[in-house]
């Protein structure tokens, strides 16, 4: 049986927020009312996501987030407010715009995925204190092992979430042409 470790469970809330409750939020919540439909918009928020996507996967950011409850939460703050931006700007592409938003969610997803693939096939732990900076004195193939199980976790929730915004996406598109 795996264990969910510090990193994983780290994860795991990652893509609770960012893959879940984000585009719910934005989808439910009416996206054209809250940002107009431009495409300055989203790729604003595209680049933006990416960034801090990648800024906030740095083995010093984890590791210092981990050790620091107050950090974790900013972290989590800030990662769900620019997933909740992105996904706003995706839902807002309407009619033929549609395309845009599949553009967005195509280079996000591989950029996701691309992270979710490192974390889960690199030879060692990229993230060796973190699970020190928890607490939890994990040894180096307990935390490969926990670091795996977080790649893993991406690689299956993100495209997921991803596909299906598509799906969603590609009907709207279809039904304003």
């Amino acid at each position: 049986m795996v264990r969910m470790g510090p990193l994983s469970s780290h994860m795991g809330l990652h893509i609770l927020l960012m893959n879940g409750c984000a585009p719910l939020l934005a989808l439910f919540a009416g996206s054209r009312a809250l940002l107009p439909c431009r495409a300055k918009a989203l790729l604003a928020a595209t680049v933006t996501q990416a960034i801090v996507l990648w800024a906030m996967h740095a083995p010093g950011v984890v590791t210092a987030a981990l050790r620091t409850p107050a950090l974790h939460l900013a972290m989590q703050v800030v990662l769900f407010a620019v997933a909740l931006w992105f996904w706003i700007a995706v839902f807002a592409q309407a009619g033929r715009s549609g395309w845009r938003a599949m553009a967005a969610l195509l280079v996000t997803g591989k950029l996701f995925c691309l992270l979710g693939i490192l974390l889960a096939l690199a030879p060692r732990a990229i993230y060796p204190l973190a699970g020190e900076a928890h607490g939890h004195g994990l040894a180096a193939e307990a935390a490969l092992a926990d670091q795996q199980l977080a790649g893993l976790m991406m690689i299956v929730a993100c495209p997921l979430t991803y596909v299906l915004a598509g799906v969603v996406i590609a009907a709207r598109w279809i039904r304003a042409v």
